[in-house]
């Protein structure tokens, strides 16, 4: 229930804050670790991080525009891969912060990086996690991919694809690789 109430949060709080250029502008989320949110060993739950990615894309489509041509076109947002790096827990009642940008493009595909933010004890940033998560969109009626191009002439935007850098270069070769073992 507590991920439903976050997003009517996300969507309501949406047509009060500035539209996203999905090419350039990072979507930044605050959240606090409630205790639905905990594992046993009373950190927050693994599975929740990717819940709350979810809602860092979901901010990305709503403020550029993107979710009306979402809807228009039937499309369906896939996430094909992802992988992540926790590099601190984070404890009951933490405020933390959600960084989502894109990072490139190709084809039908969008790679995505994601950060949780939170603080030291003496107030300076720490990186709790980072992640990388693969991305399209589907479109049902032919059966494919929509292309970037189309995704964003459906918003405005044009822009080349910025250069693949090597941490998206390698979890890229790595997923081609998993893809093809199984």
């Amino acid at each position: 229930m507590n991920l439903w109430l976050r997003v009517l949060h996300l969507i309501v709080a949406s047509f009060f804050r500035a539209r996203l250029d999905p090419a350039r502008d990072v979507s930044h989320l605050s959240f606090r670790v409630w205790p639905h949110d905990l594992d046993t060993s009373l950190h927050m739950n693994n599975g929740r991080y990717w819940t709350l990615m979810d809602l860092g894309r979901a901010d990305l489509m709503i403020r550029s525009g993107l979710w009306r041509s979402i809807l228009k076109h039937s499309w369906l947002p896939v996430v094909s891969a992802g992988q992540i790096r926790f590099r601190r827990e984070m404890k009951l009642f933490q405020p933390f912060a959600l960084e989502t940008r894109i990072l490139t493009w190709f084809e039908g595909q969008i790679v995505i990086e994601h950060r949780l933010i939170s603080k030291a004890k003496d107030g300076a940033p720490v990186l709790s996690a980072v992640a990388l998560v693969r991305v399209g969109l589907y479109d049902r009626r032919a059966k494919n991919f929509v292309s970037v191009e189309q995704m964003f002439d459906e918003i405005g935007i044009h822009a080349p694809a910025p250069p693949v850098p090597p941490e998206v270069e390698a979890f890229l070769a790595a997923e081609e690789t998993l893809k093809r073992a199984a």
